[in-house]
Formats: structure tokens, C-alpha cells, sequence
């Protein structure tokens, strides 16, 4: 898969998925400072999946209407090693579950949850 590592996702998760041929472009190594509004025009436009412990995405799309990412995994939890966010991803990629893409999907430990972003009512 295809992401896109917000500047809260530890470098060591990051490390992690690449080895494990995973595409990940990291904001806090490319464009470190870059406004939430930024990276979810970059998601959509690159087609890269947001991976963030920010909650701050889920108001910006659902409430302000901001632009629709490829998708989003927000991480609900303080990890507890900086490698924790990425060998949960992975497990989860591991595992039949629906896709991470077109979804806003939220890593709780022992729960996932996923709302479609597609039935957005969309004025664009």
C-alpha cells in the first residue's frame, strides 16, 4: 500500500512498513510544518492513504468539508514504542479486513472501526 506519514508518526513505524515494501512518504522528512489542509490535498491528489495520530482530520473532513483524502488511518491511542503504530498497521494488513482506502479508519488497541469518506455530499 501507498501512505502518507503525518509528522506525529514515529520514523521508526515508518522504517517498519517500508522494510516491509510498503510505500511511505513521510511529511516530518519531506515537508515538516505542513498544514493539516496540505496533506489532504496531497492524499488525493497522490493517492496515499493518511496515517496520523492527529485527530484533527476527522472535523476538517466531516465538518469543514475539507478535501477528500485517498483515506485515513488515525491512530486512538499513546503508543507505547515508536515501533507499536507500525507492527499494528501491518497486522491489521495481514488480516481480511476491508480496505484502508476510500475509508477513514480508526486503530483503537483491540477495535477498529472505518466510516466511508465516498457518501460525503461533496460540492466540488
Amino acid at each position: 500500500m501507498e501512505f502518507l506519514a503525518d509528522e506525529n508518526f514515529p520514523l521508526l513505524s515508518i522504517r517498519l512498513l517500508r522494510e516491509a515494501n510498503h510505500h511511505v512518504v513521510s511529511i516530518i522528512q519531506e515537508a515538516p510544518g505542513s498544514k493539516d489542509e496540505d496533506i489532504l490535498k496531497r492524499s488525493h491528489v497522490e493517492d496515499l492513504i493518511i496515517l496520523t495520530f492527529d485527530r484533527d482530520y476527522g472535523e476538517l473532513i466531516y465538518r469543514h468539508r475539507a478535501s477528500l483524502p485517498a483515506g485515513v488511518v488515525y491512530f486512538r491511542f499513546a503508543p507505547a514504542t515508536p515501533s507499536e503504530p507500525g507492527e499494528i498497521l501491518l497486522n491489521i494488513l495481514a488480516q481480511e479486513i476491508p480496505s484502508l482506502s476510500g475509508r477513514f479508519t480508526i486503530i483503537e488497541r483491540g477495535r477498529i472501526r472505518q466510516r466511508a469518506l465516498y457518501i460525503l455530499n461533496r460540492r466540488e
